[in-house]
């Protein structure tokens, strides 16, 4: 596979004028404020029978849009004392949390693991859409495009903010040390929830990120979900053109680094052709906090690979986000 975008020079210098909305920030404060108006301690039930005898599973639901009940995975290493640091892991385009043996490397290196389901892409989180958000091709990106408050992510990144106020109610969680995560569309949210939540989170892991720079990634990427944007746009572009990207600028990547101040660790894929390294970059560079980036050069979708869990566990080790053990 070729390099699908810009080369490595280029991209280092790659910072584009991406204005936010300007009510950007009223907009979430106005929507997260509402979504707490809810209330709600998450329930956590133990799974018993899991066959993992090195790990303690919980199911848990806490409350999300709207109140609606969002289901997570608690995965901790069986016997561990709490409080433990805690990493919340959000999940990639038209997936959800899966099974418990879908994520245990966390774990197993001693950390506290909440793994949030994805309304509608999941199968324990239905997205109630109360009919208002126009969906006009298949998947998630063009549901309620033609207004920010009907988005369907605006739905999904309340869930995911309102998943850390679930996790810092839990006794097993060290609430100074919840680490977001998740590749693809999981780091385009653990980036949002970077820049919506202020000092809630310790550091983020923001692997080959998606929802960044949307206009970019409609226009180049040949594969993947900006390709919905592109489809609707070519049967639906007749005055539609600035009212989509209009509603998208409110779930941009960009605007969220802009407003995240806590360390994180990118990654990204020179070869990537779902989310081009550009969109990563425009994110990257707007980042606030202490931040760093693994370039893989040869790397599509998938980034590092395997590299990825040993990177990702030595930088949370280096900034003091490690259990004992490590």
């Amino acid at each position: 596979m070729p390099l699908s975008d810009l080369p490595l020079d280029k991209l280092l210098e790659y910072r584009p004028e991406v204005p936010a909305p300007a009510d950007f920030d009223a907009f979430w404060a106005q929507t997260l404020e509402q979504a707490r108006t809810h209330g709600g301690s998450p329930t956590v039930s133990p799974v018993e029978d899991h066959l993992l005898t090195a790990f303690e599973v919980h199911d848990v639901r806490f409350p999300g849009w709207n109140g609606e009940p969002v289901a997570a995975w608690l995965i901790l290493p069986r016997g561990s004392e709490g409080p433990l640091p805690t990493v919340v892991k959000y999940i990639g385009y038209s997936g959800g949390r899966g099974r418990p043996t879908d994520h245990l490397l966390l774990p197993a290196a001693g950390y506290a693991h909440l793994v949030v389901d994805s309304r509608g892409q999941g199968h324990a989180t239905p997205d109630r859409d109360e009919g208002r958000g126009t969906q006009w091709v298949e998947g998630f990106m063009t549901r309620g495009i033609e207004d920010p408050h009907h988005h369907y992510y605006r739905r999904l990144m309340t869930d995911c903010v309102r998943a850390v106020d679930a996790a810092r109610a839990l006794p097993q969680v060290d609430p100074e040390r919840i680490v977001v995560s998740g590749g693809s569309q999981g780091g385009g949210l653990a980036l949002a929830v970077a820049g919506l939540t202020g000092g809630l989170v310790a550091g983020a892991l923001i692997d080959v990120p998606f929802l960044c720079h949307y206009r970019r990634g409609t226009d180049v990427a040949p594969e993947g979900p900006y390709v919905e944007i592109a489809k609707y746009l070519r049967w639906h572009s007749q005055g539609n053109v600035e009212t989509a990207f209009d509603t998208l600028n409110y779930f941009d990547g960009v605007h969220f680094a802009a407003r995240a101040t806590a360390p994180a660790l990118f990654s990204v894929g020179l070869m990537d052709p779902i989310c081009p390294p550009s969109t990563v970059f425009a994110a990257y560079h707007r980042y606030q906090g202490d931040r760093d980036i693994r370039v893989w050069h040869f790397a599509d979708h998938g980034g590092g690979y395997g590299a990825t869990p040993r990177e990702q566990l030595t930088w949370l080790r280096d900034r003091g986000l490690a259990p004992k053990a490590l």
